[in-house]
């Protein structure tokens, strides 16, 4: 058997999970670039963050109301309230100017600093405010007492000083995008956005602007692969589609394997006669890591290192370009952006109808997922064919449904994969 018949007909097989971890050995980190704040989000952390103050640093009111000594409201109620002089007003993002002593309360702001003296602050609803015109002189009327301490942020009461706030690999969303302001975090170290090179091979294809001509398609599997990566965190460049031409395709992969972080390439990874990534690998000098996975779709998909870059070759189907890049070039662009766990965990569902296909193999089911009686239920997104494109924009994740020859019946517990 010569080199190109056993890379098309003896293939060796493996697990969906053995092909992760060959190509995780080659995954690092791309390098810490600073970005500004408000460019930040999506991207991921490239150290720890740590609080360099505390959260509040002044002792904070949570309420409108009244900053008083809370001993002098002890016996406070509608029919008997206490009345106590208001000293000042303190609005948010002023200091106090006195302290608050017994017979005396302040009235204050949300978020305002409470005063020196006072324990406590009174909802505003709980009190009347009182003016002595003859006095010149302001009082309030407390309806109810509280216990110290209440409506109080103390100090550090939400962060204590040096806590970690965020750690290194964390994808920064609202909410840390709002502690990175706090904490006056102007400019932000991450990882840089890896940047993924996309071909897409065969004679057939045309340019998206071109004209439909008989027996040619327009690529859509470039497109919808850059969509893939830009929602995974990564940097997408669209090459030109490739012919079945061997030594086209070995010039351009090398030329973008110098300049990317990682390549895809759709198509030309089967057993037929125009499949030209095998005669690629049949003579690149990199090394072919696995060109057969126990998975429905997408089982010639196929990985290999060249000049210390990562090349992922997916099948020509969308579908299966789709479901392997799932499977694998989104855990290896998150994991190189720097994301401790790459890949999504499993979760259980309902199967929502029968599913009479069995499998040699492992299926990865493109499906929609919705919520009855409070139950997660699952369906495949349309036609379960590795062909159809369409019902690729319904899909919300993948179902896994193992190797079987049975098929699957309706109200099944399988585990799906969430996509995001």
């Amino acid at each position: 058997m010569n080199s190109d018949t056993k890379l098309r007909f003896g293939r060796k097989v493996i697990s969906v999970e053995e092909a992760r971890s060959l190509l995780y050995e080659y995954v690092n980190h791309t390098e810490i670039e600073s970005v500004s704040l408000a460019s930040a989000f999506g991207r991921r952390l490239a150290v720890d963050i740590n609080a360099d103050h505390p959260v509040p640093h002044f002792r904070r009111s949570g309420v409108d109301g009244y900053a008083v000594c809370a001993e002098d409201i002890e016996q406070a109620s509608p029919e008997q309230p206490t009345v106590l002089r208001v000293i000042e007003r303190i609005p948010s993002g002023t200091v106090p100017r006195w302290n608050v002593q017994s017979g005396l309360a302040a009235r204050i702001m949300t978020g305002a600093p409470v005063p020196d003296g006072a324990d406590a602050v009174v909802m505003l609803e709980m009190t009347d405010s009182l003016q002595d015109e003859g006095r010149n002189a302001s009082y309030v009327s407390i309806k109810k007492n509280v216990q110290a301490g209440s409506n109080i942020t103390p100090i550090a009461g939400e962060v204590a000083l040096g806590e970690l706030l965020l750690e290194d690999g964390t994808r920064i969303g609202p909410g840390e995008a709002a502690i990175l302001a706090a904490f006056g975090h102007a400019e932000v170290p991450v990882y840089r956005k890896p940047k993924v090179a996309i071909f897409s091979t065969g004679s057939e294809l045309l340019n998206v602007d071109e004209a439909l001509q008989p027996g040619r398609i327009r690529n859509s599997n470039s497109y919808m692969l850059a969509a893939q990566v830009e929602a995974a965190g990564g940097s997408a460049v669209i090459m030109q589609a490739l012919s079945d031409d061997p030594l086209q395709v070995e010039t351009a992969l090398r030329e973008a394997l110098g300049q990317v972080d990682l390549v895809l390439t759709s198509g030309g990874v089967s057993v037929g006669d125009y499949d030209v990534l095998v005669d690629v690998f049949g003579r690149f000098e990199g090394k072919l890591l696995f060109n057969k996975v126990a998975m429905r779709p997408g089982t010639p998909t196929s990985g290999a290192i060249w000049n210390n870059r990562l090349l992922l070759a997916l099948s020509g189907n969308p579908g299966a370009s789709f479901v392997g890049f799932e499977l694998f070039a989104k855990p290896m662009i998150k994991a190189m952006s720097g994301c401790k766990a790459p890949c999504s965990a499993a979760i259980s569902a309902f199967l929502d109808v029968d599913y009479a296909k069995g499998s040699a193999y492992p299926r990865y089911v493109r499906g929609t997922t919705l919520v009855e009686d409070g139950c997660l239920r699952v369906r495949p997104s349309g036609i379960d064919k590795s062909s159809i494109m369409v019902s690729i924009k319904d899909a919300d994740c993948l179902i896994y449904l193992p190797a079987g020859g049975k098929g699957f019946v309706r109200g099944e517990s399988v585990l799906i994969y969430p996509i995001q």
